[in-house]
């Protein structure tokens, strides 16, 4: 065979360095989640809702949040309601919180128009009572409160309802999610191993399918491990977000691998496995330009949305910037070592 020559990184020659850094990662990841643990959020945990109506112009998403950003309620789920109202998804709230949130959002968003005061009125004959309170809101709406004593000073900011919520994802939905998860791990296990089926020497077809769940195991480890210190340190809360991001890091490390293990199988065919590791490291190689140019391409538009997106998907966009910063060095630096590793052990 024609000797090799390579210009790029001699990967696989070095890869016990990857090999200390994924394993201190990985092992230290799984003892702060069975130690500290994650911090779960209302959607696990259930809490409280209080749903409120402006009778001025209602604010943003936003403004409501970094009004009570000051409260230390945790995470708050705000969600539009009408024209008018929003309803608020936060932990369970003490009555002195409940206070406390109505007076700050009254604070923040004080009455512009005043309040008028409406005559006593004749309905189909009979007299009802006047006194109640007519507020214009910016749209033109009129709203009618039916508290005299607020007639001259009417709130901006009035309470329709407080509810203690249960949590949206059930016990029942958890288990499903990991019989699920598990099932996802079989079928990457037996598609890879079918469509490197023409691959048999030196590895079976199924070992490259084995590791690439691997390399997304510890792509999904270290992520969570970041928050659960994100949770012990900054209270960060995880909420069903967070699991839509691991899903979305589950998908992309597992194509970034299978891209690097195709090329592998390329120069398998092609130029034989007598030296395995040499055809090996030109299949990570020949990938690596591939890899960083997706994954840095990515990485820009999801630091635009952690910088200029907003609370609400902050930290989502910051769960999917590790995952893929981290999904992009093992497809490189792991997967592929790991199958010059099993090689060597197969052949011992």
């Amino acid at each position: 065979m024609k000797k090799l020559n390579f210009l790029h990184m001699n990967i696989i020659k070095y890869r016990k360095i990857p090999f200390f850094i994924s394993g201190a990662l990985f092992l230290t990841s799984v003892v702060l989640l069975f130690t500290i643990g994650l911090k779960a959020g209302i959607d696990f945990t259930g809490g409280s809702l209080l749903e409120v109506t402006f009778t001025e112009q209602r604010p943003t998403i936003t403004e409501v949040s970094d009004a009570l950003a000051s409260l230390d309620l945790g995470e708050v789920q705000v969600q539009p309601s009408g024209d008018h109202g929003m309803i608020l998804r936060l932990k369970f709230i003490s009555e002195v919180e409940h206070q406390d949130i109505l007076a700050t959002l009254r604070d923040t968003f004080p009455v512009e128009h005043p309040a008028e005061v409406l005559p006593e009125v004749t309905i189909n004959g009979g007299s009802e009572q006047g006194g109640k309170v007519a507020i214009e809101t910016v749209e033109g709406a009129t709203i009618m409160l039916n508290d005299t004593s607020i007639a001259q000073d009417a709130p901006a900011v009035i309470e329709e309802r407080l509810e203690t919520i249960g949590p949206t994802v059930s016990a029942h939905l958890k288990e499903r999610a990991l019989q699920i998860g598990l099932s996802v791990v079989i079928a990457i296990v037996v598609f890879i191993a079918y469509a490197f089926r023409r691959v048999s020497k030196p590895i079976s077809s199924w070992k490259f399918g084995v590791t690439a769940v691997i390399a997304l195991v510890h792509d999904v480890m270290i992520v969570v491990g970041m928050f659960v210190l994100l949770g012990y340190y900054l209270n960060v809360e995880v909420n069903i977000p967070f699991i839509v991001a691991l899903l979305t890091i589950l998908g992309y490390s597992v194509n970034d691998t299978i891209v690097v293990f195709d090329r592998i199988r390329e120069n398998l065919i092609r130029m034989g496995y007598q030296k395995f590791e040499e055809v090996v490291n030109k299949g990570v190689n020949d990938t690596l330009m591939r890899s960083f140019n997706t994954s840095f391409t990515t990485l820009l538009v999801l630091s635009t949305l952690f910088f200029f997106g907003g609370e609400t998907i902050k930290y989502f966009a910051l769960a999917l910037i590790a995952g893929i910063i981290v999904g992009t060095y093992s497809s490189i630096f792991l997967a592929s070592p790991i199958l010059i590793v099993w090689e060597r052990w197969t052949h011992r």
